[in-house]
């Protein structure tokens, strides 16, 4: 790797993307550096570039070229002083040097920049593309794919807020204006029509959509000017579900992008953000339920805001929205791509896939075993061996996500032919968690299928609710011989699951076990939570329990020693207000739009704060006073008591966490320990202990030791070149530990920095 890509770093100023600049000595004129991305993270062939230069040097224009050729043109003077934007285009694929100097006479002092510039189709980082890949334009209003990369046309469209419907409707730039047109003040004070600017295209083989106010009467904002129905701010806005990929999508990372509608989405979230002039971003590989690989989304997430930065300049910041896997990618990319958010809002809440995955895998052992056991069990026995509020969550959800079935794909977007068969089909495409991150976790070669980092083995299934004596001994036995685990197609088996050594490495060293120690921990949090841990009618429980918003707080606290930069709300989830969740007018709604105000204030604080400190001081004194962790009734009234929020909205546990796991609930293979009586209570007889010991002959967790695989983060924005390797996109010394700081070769013979799975 050269020079000057292990000098690639991220850099983050007024909220922008990370951008990679020359190492500009104090006596230089100039100074040079990418503003719409990582310098050499670059794709579709432009980047926004900023030039600074000193006072003296006002008058003599430098000169600026491209593999040689004059841009200088693109260039225009920038709202700081002594700077320059431009906005350079035509880069060719793979290196190219941009050069600046002075006056262009002899012996001027020159600068230089070199950018790495991949294909607008990806990929980037995440690793070799997705095979077979289901292309879904038409159904999004693009037309048939281009080429085999699903790319189509952009379309733009036009939508005005109607004041008579309180909804959007298509607006006809070429004819009069509608009577019922609405009116909206920004976030800047800026009185406006009401019209928005809808693009759509495709970026890293997703849809995306850019959403604007803007009336096509006048021109659009640009990166050298903004307009007054644009405040300078941004939404990414994520999509929820979790399934494996193989096909684009058919909506838009939490927006709906129907081509005949602009929609609300996000729990009126989006006439929200549009009415105060935010533009809103998103792509069909930002959610969770068409792809359940947080790596394509970061990188869909990363090429897109280029794109956004390059049309209309880099934001003062980006909030990131979404619910349910939308937090998991908020959580995800925040921690492992710094830079990407520069504030979150993650909606009921889990830390990441692995985590809300794992409970849903034990669940349906725990119901398989259950339901097979000679002895009588009770709803509330059941229940206490759960950890949930009933053990309906696990009846209702053990199955519903079976993300270690092979089979568990999209049926409506994969056609069946293209889907695994142990028997028909052998090489079709795996739906299972690991399989759909190959590149992250690897082959196993004994299996050829990719390597699986969940494990069962040594777990004591229902011990806390023994030991508090809501279950019999006998029941303790009975459940635990019974368990028994998964095989690599995800079919329920006897024998208990056991992980994979190296999965499980990489689980915790890539991010895939998110640890909160990263990005996230100088980024403002808001977990915002509907609270639907309750049975509903007919016995279903909804899958988002709300102690993962404690487990979220354990491990900032674990992992930073604080929690300061997280607030946690939560909120019923329908109340005496009309509407359901998904209205404008629900308990939800209402306090979301509160609280993102806040969010704002927040980054606005800190945008502003010029005293010293690191960013992650600045985030917690800069913090809005009325931003505390808190919860409202059905009626609105806010309490912030942590005695009364807990009495109307108690967190219960899982699975593991009844077997003994730690607060964090980060454990996905623990280590083990002989069978000790004194983990009993009451302390078990010499006979019993003989008999637990048969269950488990290698022994029992003990989850006072570091978990099985156990590693700490390797660093941030790592790529991933081939499947089970990764290296960092910046490789340098504070981020690469010494299990991963030396050079390895690429089966290619690339040179990247870290090592391949093999060599750990």
């Amino acid at each position: 790797m050269s020079t000057s890509g292990r000098l690639a770093a991220v850099l983050f100023a007024t909220g922008a993307l990370c951008s990679t600049s020359a190492s500009a000595r104090p006596e230089e004129p100039y100074r040079i550096e990418a503003i719409s991305s990582q310098a050499n993270l670059v794709s579709g062939g432009a980047v926004l570039l900023k030039v600074t230069f000193k006072q003296d040097k006002r008058n003599h224009p430098p000169r600026i070229t491209l593999n040689g050729l004059d841009v200088s043109g693109v260039f225009r003077p920038a709202d700081d002083p002594d700077t320059l934007i431009g906005l350079v285009q035509g880069l060719v694929l793979g290196k190219n040097v941009v050069r600046v100097q002075g006056d262009g006479s002899s012996g001027s002092k020159e600068e230089s920049l070199e950018i790495t510039n991949y294909p607008i189709t990806g990929p980037i980082i995440s690793g070799p593309h997705q095979s077979p890949f289901i292309c879904e334009t038409s159904f999004l209003g693009l037309g048939n794919p281009l080429d085999s990369d699903c790319t189509a046309p952009t379309r733009v469209d036009y939508f005005y807020r109607s004041t008579t419907t309180n909804t959007f409707q298509p607006y006809v730039a070429s004819g009069p204006q509608p009577p019922d047109l609405a009116m909206t003040t920004t976030k800047e004070g800026n009185t406006v029509a009401y019209i928005v600017r809808r693009e759509m295209g495709t970026i890293n083989r997703a849809v995306y959509v850019v959403d604007i106010l803007h009336d096509p009467a006048g021109p659009l904002p640009t990166p050298y000017a903004r307009t007054p129905g644009y405040n300078g701010r941004l939404v990414y806005s994520f999509g929820g579900g979790c399934q494996a990929g193989y096909h684009q999508g058919r909506s838009v990372g939490g927006l709906t992008a129907a081509s005949n509608n602009l929609e609300d989405g996000q729990v009126g979230y989006q006439d929200y953000f549009l009415s105060q002039g935010y533009a809103v971003i998103a792509g069909s590989l930002n959610v969770t339920g068409t792809t359940c690989a947080d790596v394509i989304s970061a990188e869909t997430a990363m090429m897109i805001k280029q794109h956004f930065i390059e049309e209309y300049g880099p934001p003062r910041y980006t909030i990131g929205a979404g619910g349910s896997g939308g937090s998991m990618q908020q959580h995800l990319l925040t921690n492992n791509y710094p830079g990407l958010l520069d504030g979150v809002m993650p909606g009921r809440a889990f830390p990441d896939q692995m985590s809300f995955l794992n409970p849903l895998f034990d669940c349906e052992l725990l119901v398989h075993a259950i339901a097979n056991s000679s002895l009588a069990w009770t709803q509330a026995q059941a229940t206490a061996v759960s950890g949930m509020q009933d053990f309906g969550y696990c009846v209702s959800n053990g199955a519903r996500y079976p993300n270690l079935r092979a089979t568990n794909c999209n049926a409506t977007s994969v056609p069946a032919s293209y889907v695994y068969n142990a028997a028909t089909n052998p090489g079709g495409a795996r739906c299972t968690y690991q399989d759909n991150m190959v590149n992250i976790f690897g082959v196993d070669p004994a299996t050829g299928f990719a390597r699986r980092p969940f494990d069962n083995v040594g777990i004591q299934y229902g011990l806390g609710a023994l030991n508090a004596g809501a279950i019999t001994f006998e029941q303790f036995i009975d459940l635990n011989s019974r368990v028994g685990g998964h095989d690599i197609d995800g079919n329920v088996v006897a024998d208990r699951t056991v992980g994979d050594p190296t999965a499980l490495k990489l689980a915790y060293r890539t991010g895939r076990v998110n640890e909160f120690g990263a990005g996230l921990r100088s980024v403002p949090i808001i977990d915002v939570r509907s609270y639907l841990d309750f049975v509903q009618p007919g016995g279903n429980v909804d899958v988002h329990d709300s102690y993962h918003s404690g487990v979220n707080r354990a491990r900032l606290i674990a992992a930073n020693g604080n929690a300061s930069n997280q607030v946690i709300v939560t909120v019923a989830s329908t109340g005496t207000l009309t509407g359901d969740i998904s209205s404008h007018t629900s308990p939800l709604a209402i306090v979301s739009r509160q609280l993102f105000d806040l969010m704002d204030q927040w980054l606005a604080n800190i945008t502003a704060d010029v005293e010293p400190g690191a960013r992650a001081e600045r985030v917690v004194r800069d913090k809005p006073a009325a931003l505390v962790d808190s919860c409202y009734d059905s009626s609105l009234n806010k309490f912030t008591s942590a005695a009364q929020c807990t009495q109307l909205y108690p967190y219960h546990a899982d699975p593991r966490l009844v077997a003994g796991a730690p607060a964090t609930d980060d454990v996905f293979k623990c280590g083990l320990k002989p069978v000790d009586a004194s983990d009993y209570n009451p302390p078990l007889s010499r006979v019993q202990l003989a008999v637990v010991g048969a269950i488990f002959p290698n022994g029992v967790c003990d989850f006072g030791t570091a978990a099985a695989g156990k590693r700490p983060l390797a660093g941030t924005w790592l790529a991933y070149p081939a499947p089970g390797t990764f290296t960092s996109t910046r490789c340098s010394s504070d981020e690469m530990d010494a299990e991963d700081s030396h050079e390895s070769e690429h089966p290619t013979g690339a040179q990247f920095c870290g090592q391949t799975s093999d060599d750990r």
